[in-house]
């Protein structure tokens, strides 16, 4: 089982074993295992439309019922690291959910799929509700909504690849080596582009009133 990428002797490389003999119980020990990574990425990633409406548990159940089926397959032959698997499975899971509920209220084509193709792009509006906690002192709830509104902004006239990255990285808390599989890149372009993504990111909330005061 060297081909999973984990130690022999950890307990997780153990549960592949497991896992790869069908052994569905220790499948399920895994999945819990990386249950809040997963739905931390749900949460970001889940269409505004939907909030409310859709339990991100109810996609980890869903996912997991999929992930179950494919397991054994993944064993034999597993290409990625066993967390990024799974998290690509749900994101898969989570697109299906996006076409399912919206239909045609959907946005383009263009718009729905992240820059890494298997995932619907991250909520802008959650992820400017997370960052303005952390990049704003303003306390009034006018305020607050003003910043807000200007901060889903800057979000979406962000390029892609660097909405992306500051998500994996930030949000998300993908490892650099995670988040160099998932966009293919190499480790030290996938720091480097963290890096510059985060200095556009402060560069405009800097010049932006409010912000950092």
């Amino acid at each position: 089982m060297g081909a999973l990428m984990l130690e022999d002797r950890s307990e997780t490389g153990r549960q592949l074993e497991r896992v790869a003999a069908g052994d569905q119980a220790a499948l399920a020990g895994v999945f819990q295992q990386y249950r809040p990574r997963l739905r931390k990425m749900v949460q970001l990633r889940l269409d505004r439309r939907l909030q409310g409406r859709i339990d991100p548990s109810d996609v980890l159940q869903e996912a997991f019922l999929d992930i179950s089926r494919r397991a054994a397959d993944y064993a034999l032959s597993p290409e990625m690291p066993f967390f990024l698997w799974l998290r690509m499975m749900t994101g898969q899971k989570l697109l299906e959910v996006h076409r399912r509920h919206l239909g045609t209220q959907q946005r383009d084509a263009g718009r729905e799929i992240s820059i890494c193709q298997s995932y619907p792009e991250v909520n802008s509006h959650l992820l400017a509700s997370q960052l303005l906690g952390r990049f704003s002192t303003a306390s009034q709830a006018a305020m607050r909504a003003e910043q807000q509104t200007r901060l889903e902004e800057i979000l979406n006239g962000l390029e892609p690849i660097d909405r992306e990255i500051l998500t994996l990285r930030h949000f998300e808390e993908l490892s650099n080596s995670e988040v160099a599989q998932v966009l293919e890149l190499s480790k030290s372009a996938a720091s480097n582009r963290y890096i510059r993504a985060l200095a556009r990111l402060k560069n405009h909330l800097t010049d932006s009133p409010g912000f950092f005061a």
